[in-house]
């Protein structure tokens, strides 16, 4: 019997995990020793709070970064052929969403493995869900881009599609660059046209509102790296 691949989710900031993720959780991960991570020591760090009297000698990491090789990776889940079930952890929230262990769920498809995906938080339907725009309908555009012109024409089509489309248009920023895009946001933006920031979702100091643009253009905000997601819809 195969081994499946279980996706298992992290908390986005410093909180304890069963703050904000089930039992099942830690269930799953005491039972495993292989994991796909992107960073071995914040997983490592995951592992032991959610786990405390897991031995760490016992963890076998394989990465998946941007320095990670394909003809590497794509041995990763040989071991589930193998009968040993891994698991997929996710930097922050939940894995293979704006996340490169995609990757990895792809290949288990293409290999037969069962792919086992874990509750946990997701910055991403944790703001949808908060901003009070549209659920039906919405869409996930990542990274806007980082040119500054070409960034701006971004935006305005993403507020012309939402408006024929009747759809949310989600999107996020590195942290450091989240009041450049406020700033952009504010410009190119139409008056009312509705603006949702989620800063530092399920953390002490989680910051969620929508706002008109016009009312924002009233407002200061600090967004100075802290994890943000955007939502608009006009």
């Amino acid at each position: 019997m195969k081994g499946k691949l279980y996706l298992i989710p992290t908390t986005l900031g410093e909180n304890e995990p069963l703050e904000v993720m089930p039992y099942s959780v830690k269930t799953i991960v005491e039972l495993l020793d292989h994991y796909i991570v992107e960073n071995e020591k914040s997983a490592r760090r995951f592992i032991k709070k959610i786990t405390p009297k897991k031995i760490q000698s016992s963890l076998i990491m394989m990465k998946l970064d941007k320095y990670a090789k394909e003809i590497e990776t794509r041995t990763y889940l040989d071991l589930c052929e193998q009968g040993v079930s891994i698991g997929l952890l996710s930097e922050a929230g939940v894995p293979a969403v704006a996340d490169p262990g995609a990757s990895m769920v792809k290949l288990a498809h293409e290999k037969g493995i069962q792919v086992v995906p874990l509750v946990g938080p997701s910055s991403i339907l944790m703001a949808l869900m908060a901003s009070g725009l549209n659920g039906q309908n919405f869409a996930f555009n990542g990274y806007l881009p980082i040119d500054n012109s070409e960034r701006k024409k971004e935006i305005k089509a993403l507020e012309k599609l939402s408006k024929e489309k009747n759809q949310s248009q989600i999107f996020i920023e590195t942290p450091y660059r989240n009041e450049k895009m406020f700033t952009d946001l504010k410009s190119v933006l139409s008056p009312g046209t509705l603006l949702c920031i989620a800063i530092d979702i399920s953390l002490p100091k989680e910051f969620i509102k929508t706002y008109a643009i016009a009312h924002w253009k009233r407002q200061s905000l600090d967004l100075h790296k802290r994890p943000a997601i955007f939502i608009i819809q006009k």
